[in-house]
């Protein structure tokens, strides 16, 4: 379903933040002038083998399917989240309740990081990283800086330069994950500054994208409550979304979104509708659930689904290429815990879902958790990364005939 953001309001809030940035509008919503994430990802070339050895003890928790291994990538990453790869395979590490950025560095190649490296430190909860043409760009709350020729100067306590700060300040879903998509564009999330309400400002609960300049800020994706996780698929070129479902209405309702985004404009419900027919109590009689985009997906109910990437490379068996592998953080307020794994949501060729099952869980052990993963990175290997912010720790999952 179409739906516009031409209302006057918003067009005027908009053209006001874009105005205060550049009125220069050079990128075109449909031109191709950079690679995703997920397609830097492939590199025939790149191999650091596969490891050896036994595991270690707390890893035989974890479950996965037949020839698949979990090993760790790199210890003591306090707060891992969001995660980035520059060309050279430094891994970008930013991190929520910490004031950090790490890089993590496997100078022999051999699956296991030998340092990691405080690359910044009093920052504003700087949970998204992406990297782009060598340059790192971090996401605080309420702005997003950039430092230039990151894979020279990392060790160096490298300045930044700020590359837009027009970003409400509200702690509360405020952190963010950031990637650059097809159109060469910055994504950058924004959560609602609540667990349910109503704002006038319309950057609120949205996805917004910009130039790499931070010029023409914009909102993309309406109605979305947090997101703090997305990739675009690897044939159709969509963007698919985790999204956070409202908390106080039960253990069970509502589920976590797993949305799709075919074009600008459209909006995914909040706060009128979740999960595609699930009104809400408060502000569901001022909208019907018919209005809205609905999820391809209903996912786990709070189990907070967050970092997610579709799988391009060529180490794992065929049938998991163009899958969605998506991080459950684990929910923090139901009477019976829920999520603390891995998903894998299988997709047919037209990127609709077929299934979604776990593929990797064990951090949670009854009611007692000792992880959480948050986001998925898929190594030029084809190996799987997980971050994980209460171990501390980058997994790499591994797969042998």
């Amino acid at each position: 379903m179409r739906k516009t953001l031409r209302m006057l309001g918003l067009g005027l809030t908009l053209s006001a933040i874009s105005m205060s940035c550049s009125s220069d509008n050079t990128a075109n919503d449909t031109a191709k002038t950079g690679p995703t994430e997920t397609e830097q990802a492939t590199d025939e070339d790149f191999d650091i083998g596969l490891p050896t050895g036994p595991l270690a003890k707390d890893l035989e928790q974890i479950k996965l399917p037949a020839g698949f291994r979990i090993d760790y990538y790199a210890k003591d990453v306090e707060n891992a989240r969001s995660m980035s790869m520059s060309k050279s395979g430094i891994l970008f590490v930013g991190t929520r309740s910490n004031d950090k950025v790490f890089a993590v560095v496997d100078e022999n190649k051999d699956g296991n990081a030998d340092e990691v490296v405080e690359i910044a430190s009093g920052l504003n909860s700087p949970n998204g990283v992406a990297v782009r043409n060598g340059d790192l760009y971090v996401a605080e709350i309420n702005r997003v800086i950039k430092f230039s020729n990151i894979e020279q100067t990392f060790r160096n306590k490298p300045k930044y330069e700020v590359v837009n700060d027009q970003f409400p300040s509200d702690a509360h879903h405020g952190w963010k994950y950031i990637a650059f998509g097809p159109d060469d564009k910055l994504y950058v999330p924004v959560g609602a500054p609540c667990n349910i309400c109503k704002s006038e400002k319309p950057i609120y609960a949205s996805i917004t994208r910009m130039n790499p300049d931070g010029s023409n800020l914009e909102v993309y994706a309406e109605g979305v409550r947090n997101s703090v996780g997305f990739a675009w698929h690897p044939e159709t070129k969509n963007l698919y979304f985790t999204d956070n479902g409202r908390d106080m209405l039960g253990d069970n309702m509502p589920p976590d979104e797993l949305n799709r985004a075919t074009e600008k404009g459209q909006h995914f419900g909040y706060p009128y509708c979740h999960a595609g027919d699930i009104s809400d109590p408060e502000f569901g009689s001022q909208r019907n659930c018919n209005d809205f985009v609905k999820p391809v997906r209903k996912l786990s109910p709070h189990g907070a689904a967050l970092g997610m990437k579709f799988y391009t490379g060529n180490m794992f068996p065929a049938q998991y290429k163009n899958q969605a592998f998506i991080a459950e953080h684990g929910s923090w307020n139901r009477s019976e815990k829920m999520g603390y794994r891995l998903m894998l949501a299988k997709m047919d060729n037209n990127g609709n879902v077929t299934s979604y099952e776990p593929f990797a869980e064990g951090w949670l052990q009854g009611q007692e958790d000792w992880g959480r993963p948050v986001d998925v990175l898929q190594m030029k290997d084809g190996s799987l990364l997980v971050s994980d912010d209460k171990n501390n720790a980058i997994y790499r999952i591994t797969y042998s005939k």
